[in-house]
């Protein structure tokens, strides 16, 4: 998913490259990097948390991509195929938190 948010926002205006760009691609990045943080934790606890984090990441990246297609820096079948594949990661990352609270 980071990888199709990198290159859908390569084409992005200079303008919002310390903007609504930097803002996309960091929320890409933290979801993968929290749930990556959260599993080397020894606590089960700890890592739920940081799914809990990821999952708001998850939010954010959508919000941000609605933006995005709103103000035309990316095309609505761009933004539906990554909406997407955002929503199953966010499917995957509730699973896990439902999971983990089980145990």
């Amino acid at each position: 998913m980071v990888l199709r948010v990198y290159r859908l926002t390569e084409k992005f205006p200079k303008s919002e490259q310390y903007g609504l760009l930097s803002q996309i691609r960091r929320s890409s990045v933290s979801i993968v990097s929290n749930i990556a943080e959260g599993y080397q934790r020894q606590h089960s606890g700890e890592y739920i948390q940081f799914l809990f984090i990821s999952f708001g990441s998850c939010a954010e990246l959508e919000t941000q991509l609605m933006i995005s297609k709103d103000l035309g820096y990316i095309s609505r079948e761009g933004f539906e195929g990554l909406d997407s594949l955002l929503n199953e990661v966010g499917k995957m990352v509730n699973a896990m938190i439902k999971k983990l609270r089980r145990r």
